[in-house]
């Protein structure tokens, strides 16, 4: 079994990717995916390998963390101030690395299938994997992505407003 410091470096990148395709600012990201490895490190005894791939423990670990931050903000998003307010919200990026309309058809998109497009192109996860994390069968997974990589398609295709 491979340690701690070697599944961090190993995938660190799959879950601030998976992040970073479901929240806002980077430093959103950024704080998720270390509070997923300071989870991780105290739960690490209780891993085990037979189970599961360390990618999938840790994306699960993510997932949970997920609907923590979500329920803990009371919304998806956060409201921004009325303009009743004098200040200035700076410019950021809805999702960290990803290309602004990319980022915008992705908003479009419901909730299930941003998680999926995610896990999948976020987290690198195969359809399997996926499945096994989520609970849907593979068939299942495999539709969602399918249905959602149509929608995504239509959305960037359509004419800027």
């Amino acid at each position: 079994m491979p340690s701690f410091s070697e599944t961090v470096e190993e995938h660190i990148g799959d879950v601030y990717a998976f992040f970073a395709y479901r929240v806002g600012p980077q430093a959103d990201a950024e704080d998720l995916t270390q509070t997923t490895f300071e989870r991780a490190y105290r739960a690490w005894g209780s891993y085990d390998a037979a189970r599961g791939s360390a990618r999938t423990w840790l994306l699960a670990i993510a997932r949970n963390l997920l609907v923590d931050h979500y329920r803990s903000s009371g919304s998806r998003r956060e409201q921004p101030l009325g303009e009743e307010h004098d200040v200035q919200a700076p410019e950021l990026d809805p999702a960290p690395g990803l290309d602004p309309a990319l980022a915008g058809a992705l908003e479009a998109l419901a909730e299930r299938d941003r998680e999926i497009l995610a896990l999948r192109y976020g987290a690198d996860l195969s359809g399997a994997e996926i499945a096994s994390l989520t609970g849907l069968t593979l068939a299942n997974v495999q539709q969602i992505l399918s249905r959602s990589l149509r929608r995504l398609r239509s959305e960037l295709d359509r004419p800027a407003s």
